[in-house]
């Protein structure tokens, strides 16, 4: 809203947006304070700014990635990091021909690292974030060396599920469950019928 150039929002439309009632819209944001107008509604950049606040969008997150083949490459590139708050600190791979060279964005680069290097990345440059771009059979290890350097939230692409301390968050991005997401909404579209097998 804040982008497309509204001053205010009345809670009915945020609600709208967000796929709630607007007594439930209103209850949640008033545990950030007193922010709305009745017959005004609230102002958009105050209600982004307080809600940014909340969740820590304003505190630079320094990353660090692990494994920068293409997935990790296109990951350092991201253009929607910095304007979220999230610095690109580290990247180090095992690859001798990737080390050396850099990645990400003008004002954003580093240049990457050996693997062996990754507690002195992560400690060098206080890191806070741990982004996993690795083969399955690796990211554990990258996990546990990730977490020995001090590293308690990471991000992981492999397709695999890691095992780690409760005290370390663990978020699972998983590219084929979410087509297959897709896939399922694409078929109760009626865009592709099951196949035969599958009625008997």
């Amino acid at each position: 809203m804040a982008e497309a150039g509204a001053r205010t929002v009345s809670s009915g439309d945020l609600a709208a947006a967000c796929q709630v009632t607007s007594a439930l819209l209103r209850k949640d944001l008033s545990y950030l304070g007193s922010l709305g107008t009745r017959g005004v509604g609230y102002d958009v950049a105050n209600l982004a700014y307080r809600i940014g606040l909340q969740i820590g969008l304003f505190h630079p997150w320094r990353l660090v990635i692990v494994g920068v083949g293409n997935l990790g490459h296109a990951l350092a590139s991201y253009g929607g990091l910095a304007d979220r708050g999230f610095v690109l600190v580290g990247a180090v791979d095992a690859n001798p021909d990737l080390v050396g060279t850099v990645v990400g964005l003008p004002g954003q680069q580093v240049t990457v690292r050996p693997v062996a290097d990754l507690a002195e990345v992560v400690r060098g440059m206080d890191a806070h974030i741990g982004i996993i771009a690795t083969p399955a059979e690796v990211a554990q290890s990258v996990c546990d060396r990730l977490v020995a350097a001090g590293v308690r939230s990471i991000l992981n692409f492999a397709p695999v599920v890691l095992a780690t301390s409760p005290d370390v968050e663990v978020r699972k991005v998983d590219l084929g469950l979410e087509l297959q997401i897709l896939a399922f909404h694409e078929q109760r579209r009626g865009e592709e019928p099951l196949p035969e097998a599958l009625h008997a």
